[in-house]
């Protein structure tokens, strides 16, 4: 069993945030890391994601004199925590353990190089609550310029920002025909992408930033990075994992870890099978995670006798489907929609049912709790031509035509009336011209007495700042009058395996599976079933991924 054709000290399964700062990690110990990574890209879900990371109590905060503790984060953390039941991966002491290593993390990645700041106003999702921060969390990424990476900027993944601006940056630019601070933000971006063209540059941002500058910090360490290497098994001696079989040049090749194995693959969005046995309901057609994300090596743990948790939630993320590949419909996120003035959404009966700011995960949440008791999957966000005029949809400009398939495939539909539009969406005319009567009533008193839209920071930062006089409510009273259907997608799942306060894997007993850490979306969230602020996805992953290569590594920092 002990025969090997090669060993290192640390073996680490894919190749997202949590991998690569934990390769770092290792190796600015003097220990040899083998990152694994299955397809043939590197940067994993990471590097198509906004690459934003929830850090709180972060020196960037204390940097500009806001304030923000251990104690405030966990008041805020242990007050979501309270909400809800079931959740083995949200122990208190990891809760507690995050919030203490994060910071270290990041300061450890600041050290190594990689330039980062905080979002300069990102409130948390839940800002209402004890120990929320208006302000926010938020660290992102700065810009990076792809040709320092040589032949490896071949090797990452495509990202969703390839161009020389900030993420709250393009945020902005929507607004360009509105807003003067738009425009200058427009200004920039012209003169950024001279100057690179003129210097030979090549700038992206957001995850893709992030992770090739990681990916740039970690090549400079010598590490071995091997691409197209899946792993099919997780090799086990004396209750002790003590390395991989994987594939080398075409042929099977076993890997022997001294330290341990660091399994952080992603979870298994798509993988229907899996998501039919423990999301009933959801469908990978709707996930914008990578196609990678099959959870094979979840299911691996799972044999050696992994305990799982957190299984049925998922990171949501309201989604249309829009345009048609070979794979089948593809989705596009519309995170912001129905947030925005002049929009809301309806179940299949006409009827409103959710505050539709807020946290992404929570909508989700609600549209598939809505749909127990009345048929809500998909539901149907109500715009009208004050919306259409001003803000995006689905990719698209405002102001644009939209194309014309999204109305001959009925993704899109339009008519001069709320009574007709009802009628193109199968609903009662009468039902849904009360419910748009009743929120424009709202709108009116300022106020959203069903569901509180627009009370929260976080509503309001959702909505348009250049709406008067609360960002997040508007009247729908323009025809034409447009309904696009909005399902429950994701950006991936939110369960896995349970791992304790060192990331280390846990059967259903508590004891650790020794040799064996995990991290990102292979594990069960340390969150839980809720999404406290953007980047409670990336920053765990990094952070554990940085204290599953400290205790591997001895406890060294």
């Amino acid at each position: 069993m002990s025969e090997f054709d090669e060993s290192v000290d640390f073996i680490i399964v894919g190749s997202g945030g949590g991998s690569l700062c934990a390769a770092l990690f290792m190796a600015a110990q003097g220990k040899s890391a083998l990152i694994l990574e299955k397809s043939s890209f590197v940067g994993g879900t990471t590097a198509r994601s906004g690459g934003v990371m929830w850090i709180p109590n972060n020196s960037f905060l204390k940097r500009d004199g806001i304030e923000d503790s251990f104690e405030k984060a966990a008041t805020y953390l242990d007050g979501l925590a309270a909400d809800f039941i079931d959740a083995a991966g949200s122990t208190q002491v990891r809760r507690h353990a995050y919030l203490k290593e994060a910071p270290a993390m990041l300061e450890f990645l600041l050290k190594h190089g990689v330039k980062l700041d905080r979002a300069k106003y990102w409130p948390d999702y839940y800002d209402e609550r004890p120990g929320g921060l208006k302000q926010g969390r938020s660290v992102v990424s700065y810009p990076f310029n792809m040709n320092e990476l040589g032949e490896w900027k071949h090797k990452m993944r495509p990202g969703f920002l390839e161009m020389p601006l900030m993420l709250e940056e393009a945020l902005v630019l929507p607004y360009f025909k509105r807003s003067n601070a738009a425009r200058r933000v427009l200004l920039k971006l012209i003169g950024r992408i001279v100057a690179a063209v003129l210097t030979g540059k090549r700038y992206v941002s957001a995850g893709k930033a992030l992770q090739a500058q990681v990916l740039q910090a970690v090549l400079r360490t010598g590490a071995d990075i091997r691409l197209e290497s899946p792993v099919s098994e997780l090799l086990i001696e004396d209750g002790q994992v003590k390395g991989v079989a994987t594939t080398k040049e075409g042929r099977p090749w076993r890997v022997g870890a001294r330290l341990g194995v660091l399994v952080g693959a992603g979870g298994f969005a798509h993988n229907q099978r899996m998501r039919d046995q423990y999301q009933p309901g959801a469908s990978k057609v709707w996930s914008s995670a990578l196609q990678t994300d099959t959870g094979e090596m979840i299911e691996e743990m799972m044999r050696h006798g992994a305990a799982v948790a957190q299984m049925d939630e998922m990171v949501g993320n309201q989604c249309v489907l829009v345009t048609e590949s070979k794979e089948g419909e593809v989705q596009m996120g519309v995170q912001m929609v129905t947030a925005k003035p002049h929009a809301i959404l309806v179940d299949q009966s006409g009827v409103r049912y959710m505050n539709e700011g807020g946290s992404y995960m929570a909508y989700c949440k609600g549209l598939l709790e809505r749909d127990k008791s009345v048929a809500a999957s998909p539901s149907w966000a109500i715009l009208d031509s004050q919306f259409m005029k001003k803000y995006m949809l689905a990719g698209t400009m405002p102001g644009s035509k939209k194309p014309e398939s999204w109305y001959q495939q009925g993704h899109l539909k339009k008519a001069e009336s709320i009574e007709a539009l009802a009628g193109l969406i199968k609903v009662d005319p009468a039902t849904l011209k009360a419910t748009v009567t009743r929120f424009n009533g709202f709108v009116e008193k300022n106020r959203d007495e069903d569901f509180h839209r627009g009370e929260r920071a976080y509503d309001q930062w959702l909505g348009d700042p250049l709406h008067k006089p609360n960002p997040a409510l508007g009247k729908i009273e323009q025809g034409p009058f447009y309904a696009m259907a909005v399902y429950p997608g994701d950006v991936g799942t939110y369960g896995g395996v349970v791992t304790d306060e060192n990331a280390q894997v846990l059967r259903s007993d508590g004891s650790a599976i020794k040799g064996l850490y995990a991290t990102g979306t292979s594990t069960a969230s340390v969150m839980g079933r809720v999404y406290p602020g953007a980047g409670s996805s990336v920053g765990p992953s990094f952070t554990w991924g940085y204290v599953a290569a400290k205790h591997a590594a001895g406890g060294q920092k």
